[in-house]
């Protein structure tokens, strides 16, 4: 009997319950034993690997978080202790992990493959930043939370005639302030993959106090900068009275939306399909509406980029 194991790993991400569930239970229905590993891979290491049932994995799929719980595990970069990790599976017969997370979880993924045991990703990360998918487990939910924000604050900034700036999750990666930003009629968006040029946040800011506008909301990604620190530099060019919002952590919470339950459920259950058929050492993804799969290799060999039309889509509609 074949025998999977799955993990969550990095960063939590509203999903990644249903992507659980998915494993499990599509595991099950092809006659397989699976085994969750609490507390990602420190769990591997510590031995902490549960056999799973139906019953296990019930009533999870609207909750936020991880059942599994998560834990970063810088070690596990070293071959002595993922060979700890290793024997921990294999000495239960298990020759086949799903790991669920991000760029990093993909990378102790892809050395567990390279040393015996069949591994399949699931990009599962808010910032939506995982090459060989449309969009990542998460990312759907945090957006909609930023939007939510967003609109609250833009209340106040319209009834005080304020400049707010709201900082967002997104260090390496712009597209939850891009997609925020669209969606929310932000007049700045402030993205790591573009230079950031304050002295022309601050004209444009300007041109539109000159024509009667009243306030402004500008959403800056946190590798970019904090909304702080963008305050300070804004007011070396103009004087506007502006007000910092930093959403943090809650940006991670709250229950998934349906396209992220449905996405995770697809993925998980793909992830399957594929250690089912002896396929491993590749992160599953959705590109163009249906299932692809890519190799570790490939994701880790191409830069994130954004969408540069969205972008400039953004800056033609905050004239």
């Amino acid at each position: 009997m074949k025998k999977i194991a799955v993990l969550t790993s990095g960063g939590d991400a509203p999903g990644m319950n249903a992507a659980i569930r998915s494993v499990v239970r599509k595991s099950i229905f092809e006659g397989f034993e699976v085994y969750g590993v609490f507390q990602g891979y420190q769990g591997l290491i510590n031995d902490n690997i549960k056999q799973l049932e139906l019953g296990d994995v019930g009533d999870i799929i609207q909750r936020g978080g991880t059942k599994l719980y998560s834990a970063r595990c810088p070690e596990f970069k070293t071959p002595e202790v993922r060979q700890k990790g290793i024997e921990n599976l294999k000495k239960r017969g298990i020759d086949s992990l799903v790991v669920i997370g991000g760029d990093g979880s993909y990378r102790g993924a892809q050395r567990l493959n390279e040393e015996g045991i069949n591994t399949i990703g699931v990009p599962g990360t808010i910032d939506n930043d995982i090459n060989g998918t449309d969009y990542t487990i998460g990312f759907d939910t945090a957006l909609n939370t930023i939007i939510d924000a967003v609109d609250r604050i833009r209340d106040t900034a319209t009834s005080h005639e304020r400049t707010f700036i709201i900082e967002v999750m997104g260090r390496d990666a712009g597209d939850l302030a891009l997609w925020a930003g669209v969606a929310g009629g932000a007049e700045t968006i402030l993205i790591p993959e573009s230079k950031t040029d304050i002295k022309a946040v601050a004209e444009r800011i300007e041109a539109g106090m000159s024509r009667g506008k009243k306030h402004s909301i500008i959403i800056v990604a946190e590798g970019v900068m904090s909304a702080a620190e963008c305050g300070d530099e804004l007011r070396k060019y103009i004087n506007v009275d502006t007000r910092e919002s930093v959403l943090g952590h809650m940006q991670r919470g709250g229950k998934p939306t349906g396209s992220d339950r449905v996405l995770a459920s697809r993925l998980g259950a793909y992830a399957v399909d594929l250690l089912k058929d002896n396929i491993s050492g590749y992160a599953v993804g959705l590109e163009k509406n249906e299932m692809s799969k890519t190799s570790f290799d490939e994701v880790f060999q191409k830069e994130h980029v954004i969408n540069e039309k969205l972008y400039q889509l953004s800056k033609e509609l905050s004239i």
